[in-house]
């Protein structure tokens, strides 16, 4: 969850290195460092966000066309300016970036202890620099071997970027489980955690595997695996653009990526859905789909919003497919000897495709012999190439901590899939497979619509913005909404909220409810219309303030609530990806009135690649 970004080269390694931190610092703004390397090795290292760095450093000597940077958020060892990146070993002979988690750290720097190293931060990085220091010069060895040796001994998930002091004009780039790729440039590398820092610089990258090593000098790129065994790299072109990953006007991320929405999902069926809106064609599913269209039963695996996204995706298989789901958070799932047939099908979801504990649980659906299908947001990252098969959702980078668009374009595969597999297994008939694609079309400009209220989602912010808790109810597709919601303001307005099915209030979250109590409830017209209605007025008859999200028109819970959103009407199978909508805009709205740090919000970081 740190972000690396590293250069060699004929360019000046500092400011390129100091753009590709600000634009990884969403997976990690405690603490950042940089060094440089011309003659002499140059560390600064700060607490704090890189312009903090930045600001440390702008009288110091930054010169040198080799180098690594680092942006952290803190796993081992408390964010402060001795345990941010880079760590140099004892003697000085290396110099290390590190995301990841070195699991036998504690045994490994016991053991160099005892043959006479000393630390100086409480960082399992630090031990990974000694442990290589260590092995280079008892053996007497090149900075590649020991290396190699190292990570032999080594227990966890590394992105690593090093340079020996002995060999300076080569850098040595390794991963296992932790994200890294390598920009090809004109007798120059780029090396990033993701590829927003490159693609100002290169088109053209290489993807690290697990357990890859690069050996990269200015003018030659070596690959191996930690065995030795020599690679063949397979370059890559990024489809990506520089306005992309800027905020093109607006004031944080978050904020551009709600508005993406419309083109986002757009961009996720564009291809997929004929232009005569006559099929459903998902090429990434397709040699896998005589197994898919058989299965007994789906498990949905993901974290957080992915998690959330699963769940709409339950309702949405059930309802439309007639296949029976299980959403399992991914970080249970594997820790809890899950039972898994060899007929099942599993879905892991991921926006970033390199959740460590979604990796891990398609681990073991693999053991287990399972079907497993990815949906990703990240094209070249590790779940596309863990997985049998699977669809992008080409929502395009998201840069805002709290998931946003990659929700939405994570549901909409998921729509596709369900009506896909509804037409295929005869659970719909022609009829209602042509008008779910024709609804599903309809979204990207229903969700313009509702967009254009933002100036009122804005004033109902400033009602709300000094609440204290919130409740968020929702039933059938909407509670997975609810819960979505109530996540949006958690993350990054600090208030505490919870999202229910709605009928499960009166066992519990009732007891909650009084004069101070905002309760957001999505009242949309559907089959559990009349029921939402009654929780309503419920919530009222105990003081209770009301904010409901209701269909266009709806005059019956304007009555009774303090507040309505109205949304167009759609189809309740696609309904969900308008009505999270609200709830995304005044999460934000209540977050920047409440001066919260809207993109990186206290504690989080975008993609939770260490466990």
């Amino acid at each position: 969850m740190c972000g690396i970004v590293g250069y060699i080269g004929k360019q000046q390694a500092f400011p390129i290195i100091i753009s590709g931190l600000k634009r990884l610092e969403y997976r990690g703004y405690d603490s950042s460092g940089v060094v440089t390397i011309d003659e002499n090795l140059k560390v600064y290292k700060k607490k704090g966000k890189v312009s903090d760095l930045l600001e440390f450093v702008k009288d110091k000597d930054t010169k040198g066309t080799i180098g690594m940077g680092h942006t952290r958020w803190a796993t081992h060892g408390e964010p402060n300016n001795v345990n941010a990146h880079p760590h140099t070993s004892q003697n000085g002979h290396f110099v290390i970036v590190h995301n990841g988690i070195i699991e036998n750290y504690a045994r490994l720097k016991k053991r160099l202890e005892a043959r006479g190293y000393s630390f100086k931060s409480e960082t399992d990085t630090e031990v990974l620099a000694n442990l290589i220091e260590y092995i280079y010069l008892k053996g007497k060895i090149s900075a590649e071997i020991a290396v190699r040796l190292a990570l032999t001994k080594v227990i966890g998930a590394y992105g690593l970027v090093i340079n020996c002091i002995n060999e300076p004009d080569q850098l040595i780039a390794a991963r296992k489980g932790s994200p890294l790729v390598i920009g090809i440039g004109e007798d120059e590398y780029f090396i990033a955690s993701d590829a927003t820092p490159i693609i100002e610089h290169t088109n053209s990258v290489i993807y690290l595997n697990n357990d890859n090593i690069a050996v990269i000098k200015r003018d030659q790129l070596t690959l191996k695996t930690i065995d030795d065994d020599k690679l063949i790299p397979k370059v890559q072109k990024l489809n990506l653009g520089i306005g992309e990953i800027e905020k093109n006007g607006y004031d944080h991320f978050m904020l551009k990526e709600i508005f993406e929405q419309p083109r986002s999902i757009m961009d996720t069926f564009r291809g997929r859905i004929a232009a005569d809106l006559s099929e459903i064609r998902l090429g990434g599913l397709l040699d896998i789909m005589p197994k898919l269209i058989k299965a007994k039963r789906i498990i949905i695996i993901g974290c957080g919003t992915s998690w959330h996204a699963g769940l709409v995706g339950e309702y949405l298989f059930e309802d439309i497919s007639r296949i029976p789901v299980e959403v399992e958070y991914a970080s249970e799932f594997r820790y809890r000897n899950p039972v898994i047939y060899e007929d099942d099908v599993v879905i892991a979801i991921s926006q970033s495709g390199e959740t460590a504990d979604t990796l891990a649980a398609i681990s073991l659906a693999k053991e287990a012999k399972a079907l497993v299908l990815g949906i990703c947001n990240v094209v070249g990252s590790s779940i596309p190439r863990e997985t049998d098969a699977g669809v992008y959702t080409h929502a395009g980078p998201e840069i805002g901590v709290a998931s946003t668009k990659a929700f939405t374009a994570q549901v909409t595969v998921l729509t596709m899939m369900a009506i896909l597999l509804g037409k295929e297994r005869g659970t719909i008939t022609n009829e209602e497979y042509l008008n779910l694609i024709k609804e599903l079309t309809y979204i990207p400009e229903k969700i313009k619509t509702t967009l254009k209220h933002d100036d009122y989602y804005k004033h109902i912010a400033s009602l709300y913005k000094n609440a204290t808790n919130a409740l968020y109810l929702g039933r059938g597709y909407f509670f997975p909404v609810a819960l979505e919601g109530a996540l949006k303001l958690k993350e990054i307005s600090y208030i505490h909220a919870e999202g229910y099915p709605a009928a499960e209030m009166k066992h519990g979250p009732i007891a909650l409810i009084d004069e101070n109590m905002p309760v957001f409830v999505i009242a949309t017209k559907d089959k559990s219309y009349d029921k939402i209605v009654s929780n309503i007025q419920e919530i009222k008859a105990r003081n209770g303030k009301v904010i409901a999200i209701v269909t266009e028109g709806d005059t019956n819970i304007k009555s009774m609530a303090n507040h309505v959103l109205e949304v167009p009407n759609a189809h309740p199978v696609v309904t969900a990806l308008l009505t999270v909508i609200p709830f995304q805009l005044l999460s934000y709205h209540i977050a920047v009135m409440r001066n919260c740090n809207v993109d990186q919000p206290r504690n989080l970081a975008k993609s939770v690649t260490v466990e």
